[in-house]
């Protein structure tokens, strides 16, 4: 099971950097960062250790089988950004 970032994400980066897995993207200096209103988990990458949620202030990351029920499209977005 992977995390996801929903649209609550605010792209401050903090997620990106606490990553090990470099599974969140895109990183501020990457030029698509510009392009995107928020940063995406890649499901493949994800080792799933909970990183990422413990730096986001902003509620934005969940467990993809504990998505909000306004918030399931999120985990097609995230996947969607590394295809």
């Amino acid at each position: 099971m992977a995390y996801v970032i929903t649209d609550a994400c605010v792209k401050d980066f903090l997620c990106v950097e606490e990553c090990s897995m470099d599974a969140i993207a895109p990183r501020a200096s990457d030029p698509r960062a510009d392009e995107v209103s928020q940063v995406s988990i890649n499901p493949q990458d994800c080792a799933d250790c909970g990183a990422c949620i413990a730096v986001c202030e902003h509620d934005a990351i969940y467990p993809e089988d504990s998505l909000p029920a306004d918030k399931t499209d999120a985990a097609a977005k995230n996947a969607a950004f590394f295809q």
